[in-house]
């Protein structure tokens, strides 16, 4: 049991599809520019934000209850760059698409570089065998507007080998968030 190397990243990607699109390098610089990084590294992979968001209003002046979540809680955008507004929160997807290992737990952490701003992501587990994009929910803890850019690092996923394959995995179960696509919302 323990953290999986980049290697091993590097090979479940390549023979079993564990992420696509992926990424086998670091990748710092886009089109000639500096990006937030992405793709593998030592112990982990950074994964991308798409360029959908729903970010978070109040304007119906919902209640947010998880087992009845109301949809018009949140605006559609589709853009390279999305705003956060002061003291919200703003749920996205990934780029990359993931197929977990009947073997391997999975921990999201967000990147320093958006913690520095006061730009919080939701830590979570992607369980075994659970596949899907993953929805990501950043949160803006500052009393100012925030950006999130799309097709740039966002978080670092872990992955967590165990010495043998769980007994009933996140498949097994029929998990309400397997194969996901797109920005999912919370589901009772």
């Amino acid at each position: 049991m323990g953290i999986k190397s980049d290697r091993w990243i590097r090979c479940m990607a390549a023979e079993h599809g564990m992420i696509e699109p992926f990424e086998p390098q670091q990748i710092r610089h886009a089109a000639g520019e500096r990006v937030i990084s992405y793709g593998t590294s030592s112990y982990g992979y950074d994964i991308r934000c798409s360029n959908e968001f729903k970010i978070f209003t109040n304007i119906n002046s919902a209640i947010v209850d998880p087992k009845n979540f109301d949809e018009s809680s949140f605006v559609d955008v589709k853009s390279e760059v999305c705003i956060i507004p002061p003291n919200s929160f703003v749920l996205a997807r990934t780029v990359e698409y993931f197929r977990i290992p009947r073997d391997v737990l999975t921990i999201c952490l967000g990147k320093s570089t958006y913690a520095r701003c006061g730009i919080i992501v939701n830590v979570t587990p992607l369980e075994p065998e659970w596949e899907g994009h993953v929805t990501l929910e950043f949160s803006n803890t500052t009393p100012l507007p925030a950006k999130v850019y799309a097709n740039e690092g966002v978080a670092q996923v872990l992955f967590i080998g165990a010495d043998e394959p769980c007994e009933v995995s996140y498949r097994d179960r029929g998990g309400k968030y397997q194969g996901q696509t797109g920005v999912t919302l919370p589901k009772a």
